[in-house]
């Protein structure tokens, strides 16, 4: 018996250990942001080139469509106000690119500005739905519940007062 009372007391630091062990540092490519193109869509500049500027789609998320008001605005000027001028960090998932109706290649990236997920931060804060897209799954499980949090405080798109009656995708379905 006493043996099993070590055992379990040895089980439960290393968890203990285990789970202060820091989470490890996104790793990527650093830009620095020129615009926010809608509320998913950054465009960027490479730091160590100063080249063309090229666009980023974060990843897992879903913003308002354009024309979609008052929503889309609100979704592009927080974007901007919280990324214009700044250094932040492209994590890459599984899939580096996707192409939309245009035809033309985007980098997906996830968005990362003093530590904080930005692509999370835009969730939590009610502008943009949160949409898992396979395979790039890294951070879903933050994203969806980011997306409750801001369900459940009713704020921004999901405002009982001002809701967004229609997904981005029903509406660009409806108006095309």
């Amino acid at each position: 018996m006493k043996q099993l009372g070590q055992w379990i007391v040895g089980l439960w630091l290393l968890l203990v250990l285990w789970g202060c062990q820091p989470t490890p540092m996104p790793q990527g490519d650093r830009v620095r942001i020129t615009k926010a193109v809608s509320g998913m869509m950054l465009e960027v500049l490479p730091l160590a080139q100063q080249t063309q500027a090229e666009r980023i789609r974060l990843i897992g998320l879903d913003a308002p469509a354009f024309d979609q008001d008052p929503w889309d605005e609100q979704a592009q000027t927080y974007l901007q106000t919280l990324t214009l001028g700044k250094t932040v960090l492209l994590e890459p998932d599984i899939e580096l690119a996707f192409q939309p109706k245009t035809g033309l290649s985007q980098k997906l990236a996830y968005v990362w500005l003093d530590g904080t997920l930005l692509n999370e931060k835009m969730i939590a804060e009610g502008y943009v739905l949160a949409r898992s897209r396979s395979p790039n799954l890294k951070y879903d499980q933050r994203l969806t519940r980011a997306q409750e949090s801001a369900r459940l405080r009713g704020i921004g798109i999901w405002n009982p007062n001002q809701p967004m009656r229609q997904t981005p995708g029903e509406f660009r379905k409806d108006e095309g």
